[in-house]
């Protein structure tokens, strides 16, 4: 181990250490507004069919929010970029609050639009841990960032249980929670010591285009392997609970089954990034991709309970693999004066594709077939195409001469 390395460990692991706290305390509010989303728009929307629209507004406003945001954190910095996002989180708390209180639909989705762009902010918080550490330590700064995903998603649902049904008007006490969240969260940002953005001369190289970078091999399989990883993860959670209930089981049944897959998504972080470091991103991607085929291919078989959770359980390990995969890959893959346009480009892709995958999950449950389980075989064969492109590229890349990513 170097001297360099020695000096600079302790900074890192102290700022991955606050990045992994912002993903578990600031993260939490994403619980609490994808599940009450759904049911807030149920009990305002004149048509039953846009009651899930405040979800797709919070990923549309993550698509929005990515390139400036990235572009605004090149500029100015990381603290500054993550306390505007925290910012946007609270003035879409805020905005959700009083459309409960005033029972406006519109209203909401401006508020889920608005919790959209926090959304995007968090997204990097993995990018941020990755650009402030030795590249050595990068899958592993990575991994932990996301694995802090998984006292996120228990917190949140503790806070809706406990504040839900606080107040006359339902879900009002959970969206002022995800104020105070946000108020209180952005304080941690203070402590985060990465050094600011380089000044960059006039006559300094300004790195590739846009078009440039979606014309490297490496960079565009990452993103590739990220959108699908995520979209398709998406795709079949989204349907999971309409399935579950669909097929003759209890409510409580379907918040068990997505439990284990929320648990199944972030309870590998703690060792991806080690596995990432010791076999390569390529071979973790691929695995993540070939367990994503298998949750597919296992809902297929039938509807039992067992099939439910076991599928679901291997679509978040799936995610996992593949997403921090992509990451790690498409974050050794630029330089520093490209960092903003890449992050930015990566993030309103993948969450683009992740939008439309919402949108697509609920039409194929619900309108592909006669009943919930041909609906459910639906979602589940939409995987195929997709799988079958990130696999095909995964397999271009590894094909091609120059293999510096691996």
């Amino acid at each position: 181990m170097t001297m360099e390395t020695r000096i600079l460990e302790p900074v890192v692991k102290r700022n991955v250490a606050i990045l992994v706290l912002a993903q578990a305390f600031l993260g939490a509010q994403m619980p609490i507004f994808f599940t009450l989303s759904g049911l807030a728009g149920l009990s305002l929307a004149s048509n039953v069919c846009f009651a899930t629209l405040p979800i797709t507004m919070i990923i549309l406003g993550n698509v929005v929010a990515a390139t400036p945001l990235s572009a605004f954190m090149q500029k100015y910095g990381r603290r500054w970029g993550f306390m505007l996002g925290s910012g946007f989180g609270c003035a879409g708390a805020v905005v959700s609050a009083y459309s409960i209180y005033h029972q406006s639909f519109y209203l909401l989705l401006l508020g889920s639009f608005l919790t959209g762009f926090y959304a995007a902010g968090q997204a990097f918080y993995r990018f941020a841990a990755a650009d402030a550490s030795p590249k050595w330590y990068q899958p592993k700064a990575i991994s932990y960032v996301l694995a802090g995903g998984l006292i996120a998603a228990i917190l949140g649902p503790q806070l809706i249980k406990l504040t839900v049904d606080s107040f006359v008007i339902p879900f009002l006490g959970a969206y002022l929670v995800a104020i105070a969240i946000n108020v209180i969260g952005s304080g941690m940002f203070l402590f985060l010591d990465m050094p600011p953005p380089a000044t960059i001369s006039p006559d300094a190289p300004k790195g590739r285009s846009r078009i440039e970078l979606l014309k490297t091999p490496v960079i565009a399989v990452s993103i590739i392997c990220a959108m699908v990883s995520y979209a398709l993860m998406t795709l079949v959670m989204t349907s999971t609970p309409l399935a579950v209930v669909g097929c003759g089981y209890e409510t409580t049944n379907a918040a068990d089954i997505v439990s284990a897959h929320v648990l199944a998504m972030y309870g590998p972080s703690f060792f991806t990034g080690h596995l990432i470091a010791r076999f390569g991103a390529v071979r973790i991607i691929a695995i993540g991709l070939t367990i994503l085929a298998s949750a597919g291919l296992f809902s297929m078989t039938g509807v039992q309970l067992e099939n439910f959770y076991v599928a679901l359980i291997l679509l978040g390990i799936g995610w996992n693999f593949g997403y921090i995969g992509a990451t790690t890959m498409l974050a050794a893959s630029y330089e520093p004066s490209e960092r903003g346009r890449v992050q930015g480009m990566n993030d309103m892709l993948v969450f683009g594709g992740v939008a439309l995958a919402s949108l697509t999950s609920g039409a194929l449950m619900n309108c592909s077939g006669g009943d919930a389980q041909s609906g459910w075989q639906s979602v589940n064969m939409a995987m195929i195409p997709f799988l079958t492109l990130a696999g095909a590229a995964l397999i271009w890349l590894v094909m091609r001469p120059n293999r510096a990513y691996d």
